[in-house]
């Protein structure tokens, strides 16, 4: 190996490390604290995905071809990132269009939750009968929840787990309501519930315009890439001398220079494209068991 391949490759990973690095760093990535190891062995299943495989053979399909097309490492790098992070970057359509969904399913339980409770109803008896008519989005977790309640698990904990699936502050606020209600065993929550199905509707109505926006912008920021690749990839296949000088270690440290510019630009895209939502406020079912065990509180 010469020494310019060993000096390319270098600077090559030290490139990918630093957008790792800068990417973590825009989005306020911080490592999570007191997982349990349960959720750590989800998360790490759903890392090694079937998705997840076929998204690393794909990239790694893609970096060989272009490293066979032009020898550069930089632009090994970059193909495979770009490969690895297309989904990511430019396919939120699918997962926005998944939440919305979510959303519309847990405002029609909170309504049908509603009205079965106005029959004088217990609350863990309501919530049981509205399994058979839940939206399909609301189907498993709601399974699940009537499995804990079966099993005896406080209702409170049993609650804040089927909250804890969506990930969804809307959600929150339907999960608190009936928690508080089952400590409390006060009147009101028909209404309450009345004015959380209302909330959630007008919340999904506009995330529905929200998210009519952002497939513009995905849209538009896929153009943009695709011509950009499109039109190095002539140049490098087609003017083999205009692109030469890129394949000597100046020419990588500014083809990387380039390519880092384009990265921001696809940043900035995809913070504008996301937007950020409420964060969540209920605890977690490890936390309510804790403080119920500090409490002596076993309801």
């Amino acid at each position: 190996m010469s020494s310019n391949t060993l000096l390319g490759l270098l600077l090559g990973a030290g490139l990918a490390c630093g957008i790792v690095l800068g990417i973590a760093a825009w989005n306020g990535w911080l490592p999570e604290r007191g997982s349990s190891s349960s959720s750590r062995r989800s998360k790490a299943l759903t890392r090694w995905s079937q998705e997840v495989r076929r998204r690393a053979a794909v990239a790694v399909a893609v970096a060989v071809v272009v490293g066979l097309a032009t020898r550069w490492p930089i632009a090994v790098i970059a193909a495979g990132a770009l490969t690895w992070l297309w989904p990511t970057m430019f396919g939120g359509a699918k997962a926005g269009a998944a939440q919305l969904e979510r959303l519309e399913g847990i405002a029609t339980w909170t309504e049908s939750l509603r009205d079965t409770i106005a029959g004088s109803i217990g609350l863990e008896q309501a919530i049981t009968h509205s399994l058979d008519a839940a939206p399909e989005t609301v189907q498993a977790p709601l399974q699940r929840l009537v499995g804990r309640l079966r099993a005896h698990v406080p209702l409170p904990v049993a609650l804040s787990g089927f909250a804890e699936e969506f990930d969804d502050a809307s959600v929150d606020l339907v999960a608190a309501a009936l928690i508080l209600n089952s400590r409390l065993r006060g009147p009101g929550l028909v209404g309450t519930l009345t004015a959380l199905a209302a909330s959630a509707r007008e919340e999904l109505e506009m995330r529905r315009k929200i998210e009519e926006g952002r497939k513009v912008l995905r849209r538009a920021a896929g153009i943009i890439v695709g011509v950009t690749v499109a039109f190095a990839a002539g140049l490098v296949l087609f003017s083999r001398t205009y692109v030469e000088p890129y394949g000597t270690p100046g020419g990588q440290v500014m083809l990387a220079v380039v390519l880092g510019v384009f990265a921001t630009g696809f940043i900035w895209i995809k913070k504008a494209s996301i937007g950020d939502t409420p964060e969540r406020f209920l605890a977690s079912p490890e936390q309510l068991v804790t403080v119920a065990a500090s409490t002596g509180d076993r309801r």
